[in-house]
């Protein structure tokens, strides 16, 4: 019943004969639905029918039925003992019957064997390996098959690192040497034990660097096709992924093939989850009764007997939310008993029970498993089988885990979930196709969009987030402590002898020099310093007088790989340098001719000769028009902005309120601001100073008047205070203060949006980069000056919600094809902003509930952020974003931005390098 292991039937009786001129009929019936599917209730798709290869085998009368490759290394892995155990079909003939038949096995070394399949195999010929005497008393362990035994001198061990393998060959002959059978397979040669708060591996504590990964494939759904197989492994060893746990079934043979191949440290899981019965009081988990023993024993027994032979299984695993019971007992005891090369895995029951060898929480927050990692009761080494849920906008935070992770003993891990959104392809009557997900099809129940929480789009397209897994994975590490330069070889079996090193140092965006830069060869687990003064950079940085220096560090493959072609960047890190001489601003030289303000209608309009034109709606108190050589810029002017659509992650609140019901709950997502106390001021330098008072009160309340406002505090959600200076450059400079009420919820978002035309589509920003970043993912994203178009801004995750921003952004800039458009930076003391820009405003993408239902605007809604929310992601299901990047609302904020109208000849880098006269 295990639908995701092997079913065999003996056929032959069944058969007609090849000579005979009856016709064969292969009918396969499939059951949808049995008890075994209560074993089956895992979150994905239940999609019916078969999903793996369907074979017709022919053997000989006497054939090879099973064998076991097992090896045992000496304590400085310099011998390994080779043992094979070897089954023969014994239901025609005992094996007392057949005493003539002989077992070979031979051991070739895959990197010595040649390409050319008429070569002499010999030279990869490591061992031969011989028939053992049955001992004295039996068969050992109850074995009742052929043991054959060798040893390997200095044999190539198979690690993530370095997947050697060799290829098993086991022959059966007759009493003449003729070949009766055959049967071969890569095996590889590794040691896997425990020891304090440590899984060793060929002994070394081995960094699981993971993702989770169900099978699934757009369009033919849980078939496999080896090609998406290769392309998922290429992905993964590309951004420094190790490891995998297949969720939360075993999967298709070949994936294992080319786990040991690529080299893939895999958690192989049974097919084994019940958490439905968490719903009920009426029926006990079937651990917890004897009737359900035979069946969960089954699955076990099935995955280990199939999978055995692969180099890549480091853990088995019992399955996954099953809760815990003494079914789970004999499942681990008999896997112990038939496998002790390798670990148990199981979380249930609270992850830490005497089934599982390895600590496994999932979703544990990184106070508590630094808790557990320094409980000094606690031996085992603790890694997160799930852990950054994936889904939407999400992996905030997950620098904090790699932080704790690289600087505890007895962390040593994790599996990201998950790899893969669970979209299906799907075409609409009108020919458009998406994504589709729970519901999509009229299924009911279902899960909705809980099964899209991949780094990767169903297409394997990457997320933005994969940046963020592959730096924190990367093996790696570069680090700038008191002016000296570390480079740390992270990797456990290989040295840095294959890779490149290069340096870029940037000084406010711009490329100051580049190079590459000498490394010794550095052995595993060792690093090597470099003094500033010494580096071939330093020069150039001593005598920059930028306001922000960074150093650029790229670690590159000198060679191609499997997964990577010469020149893969397998590791970077951008260090900011302190300042070796002072930034001078160079200061704006205004011309003492005065502004042209005049009154038209409700608005006042402030413009310089022809140059430009600034329309402030008295009423509104913003900014209506901005004009430049009579190009408009913005469509709806400047005001306050507190909301965000919610991404999967704001949605999330099984057990508690979302953030984003509480949002709503506080009309977060319907403010109206009302202008009071506006005035216009004509300064005798030249200036024209514009202020206000924003009310923010929920969008369903009537109008107040200017008296009312004032008096409606219970009502008022935000005031905000605005000052606004023009100056006759065109410089704009607005100065914030916001008070929030002290009671709202976090914030999702301090600061301001407008709408630009929509003939500014080039955005041009100084800040992190270029991928999407928000404050509590963007470790990896380096700082410099990069372009895009509006539409390439936007990131189509499936569901709808904010995305796009990029954070620490010092400038940005909008223009249309003829180079007209608008400068915005943080002004004065504020610090670097969260920026984007998108043709689909807030509320559009909180409509929308697919992606390719969303609908343009007929402008640009552009948001500088002084503060944004984290997206959070330690869960998708209760408010989980971390304190440090919260928005409290008793908080007030205060800050301040300055934007100019450019043309062609406009430099953005010297509008940041210039100051406003005081």
């Amino acid at each position: 019943q295990d639908s995701r292991l092997p079913a065999e039937f003996e056929i032959t009786d069944c058969c007609h004969h090849c000579d005979s001129d009856k016709e064969n009929v292969l009918a396969v019936q499939v059951m949808r639905w049995s008890d075994g599917s209560y074993l089956e209730d895992q979150d994905h798709w239940w999609l019916s029918g078969i999903h793996r290869d369907v074979l017709l085998l022919s053997k000989p009368q006497i054939f090879i039925t099973d064998y076991f490759f097992k090896a045992t290394l000496d304590e400085n892995f310099r011998v390994a003992d080779i043992e094979v155990e070897v089954e023969i079909d014994s239901h025609k003939q005992d094996r007392e019957h057949i005493p003539t038949l002989s077992i070979e096995a031979t051991l070739f070394d895959n990197s010595k064997s040649s390409d050319d399949l008429n070569s002499d195999m010999s030279a990869a010929n490591i061992v031969n390996l011989k028939t053992k005497p049955e001992p004295k008393g039996g068969p050992c362990h109850g074995f009742h098959g052929y043991v054959l035994g060798g040893k390997v001198e200095n044999p190539k061990l198979w690690s993530s690192e370095k997947p050697n393998l060799y290829t098993l060959v086991v022959l059966l002959k007759d009493a003449n040497g003729k070949l009766i059978d055959c049967e071969s397979c890569q095996v590889g040669i590794r040691n896997v034990v425990l020891a304090h708060k440590q899984m060793l591996v060929n002994g070394s504590p081995v960094v699981i660097r993971g993702v989770n990964r169900h099978e699934h494939h757009p369009r033919v759904g849980k078939t496999n096709l080896e090609a998406c197989m290769i392309k998922d492994l290429v992905l993964m060893r590309q951004n420094n992924i190790n490891a995998v746990r297949n969720s939360h079934y075993p999967q298709h043979p070949r994936w294992y093939e080319l786990c040991d191949i690529f080299g893939l440290y895999v958690i192989d899981e049974a097919n084994i989850e019940t958490h439905g019965f968490d719903e009920t009081s009426h029926f006990k988990h079937p651990t917890l009764e004897p009737i359900w023993a035979n069946s969960m024993l089954d699955r076990v027994v099935g995955m280990v007997e199939r999978d055995k032979n692969h180099a890549c299984i480091i853990i088995w695993s019992l399955g996954n939310e099953a809760s815990y019971g003494p079914n789970h007992s004999a499942m681990s005891g008999w896997v112990r008993g038939r496998d002790p090369t390798r670990l148990i895995h199981y979380e249930g029951g609270g992850s830490r029970t005497s089934s599982t060898d390895i600590i496994c929480p999932m979703y544990m927050r990184v106070w508590d498993i630094l808790k557990i990692a320094n409980d000094p009761s606690e031996n085992r080494p603790l890694i997160l089988c799930e852990y950054s849920h994936a889904m939407g906008n999400s992996n905030g935070n997950i620098d904090a885990y790699w932080k704790a992770i690289d600087n505890t003993m007895g962390l040593q891990g994790g599996f990201i979930w998950d790899w893969v959104d669970q979209g299906l392809l799907k075409e609409d009557a009108d020919g458009s196709k998406s994504w589709a997900y729970g519901g999509d099809f009229g299924d009911t129940p279902n899960d909705l969009n809980f099964c899209i929480n991949g780094i990767v789009w169903p297409d394997r397209t990457l997320h933005p987030a994969v940046n963020e897994v592959k730096y924190l994975y990367q093996p790696i590490k570069i680090s700038l402590v008191d002016n000296i330069l570390k480079i740390e070889n992270g990797q456990f079996s290989e040295t840095t002898e294959a890779l490149d090193f290069s340096w870029i140092l940037h000084g406010d965006g711009s490329v100051l020099g580049s190079g590459s830069f000498s490394v010794p060869n550095l052995a595993p687990q060792s690093s090597h310093l470099i003094n500033m003064e010494s580096s071939p950079w330093f020069t150039l940085w001593s005598t920059c007088v930028a306001k922000e220096t960074f150093l650029s560090v790229h670690v590159t493959l000198r060679d191609p790989t499997r997964w990577a072609k010469a020149g893969h960047v397998l590791a970077s890190a951008q260090l900011c340098l302190p300042q070796t001489k002072g930034f001078v601003p160079h200061v704006i030289a205004l011309s003492k001719s005065p502004l042209i303000s005049e009154q038209v209608g409700d608005g006042v309009i402030i413009s310089k000769n022809h140059e430009w034109q600034i329309k402030i709606n008295s009423q509104l108190g913003t900014i209506d028009s901005w004009k430049i050589n009579n190009v408009e810029l913005m469509s709806k002017g400047i005001f306050p902005c507190f909301w965000r659509a919610p991404t999967d992650n704001d949605n999330g609140g099984f057990y508690t309120k979302s953030y984003a019901t509480t949002w709503r709950e506080a009309f977060l997502d319907n403010v109206s601001f009302y202008s009071s106390q506006f005035s216009v001021k004509e300064l005798p330098d030249h200036t024209v100073e514009v202020s206000t008072t924003y009310y923010g009160l929920p969008g369903h309340l009537p109008k107040p008047d200017d008296a009312a406002l004032s008096e409606a505090s219970e009502s008022v959600l935000f005031r905000v205070h605005m000052r606004c200076r023009i100056y006759e450059s065109g410089d704009v400079i607005l100065d914030y203060e916001v008070n929030p009420k002290s009671d709202l919820p976090p914030l999702p978002r301090v600061g301001v949006v407008f709408n630009a035309e929509k003939s500014l589509n080039h955005v041009t920003w100084y800040g992190k980069g270029p991928f999407e970043c928000y404050p509590d993912r963007k470790a990896a994203a380096h700082v410099g000056v990069y372009e895009s178009s509006v539409e390439d801004l936007h990131v189509p995750y499936i569901v709808p919600g904010e995305c796009g921003g990029r954070a620490d952004v010092r400038w940005v800039a909008l223009k249309n094809a003829d180079g007209f458009g608008l400068f915005a930076s943080t002004h004065g003391e504020s610090p670097p902003m969260q920026v984007s820009a998108s043709y689909y405003g807030a509320a559009e993408l909180d409509r929308a509930t697919h992606q390719h239902k969303l609908v343009k605007g007929d402008d640009i809604e552009v948001h500088l952020d002084h503060r944004h929310m984290g997206v959070g992601g330690d869960d998708s299901w209760t408010p989980c974003v971390h304190e440090e990047y919260l928005l409290p609302p008793a908080a007030s904020y205060r800050f301040s931005l300055r934007l100019r109208p450019l043309s062609p000849s406009s430099s953005c880098h010297d509008i940041y390098s210039s100051q406003l006269p005081n």
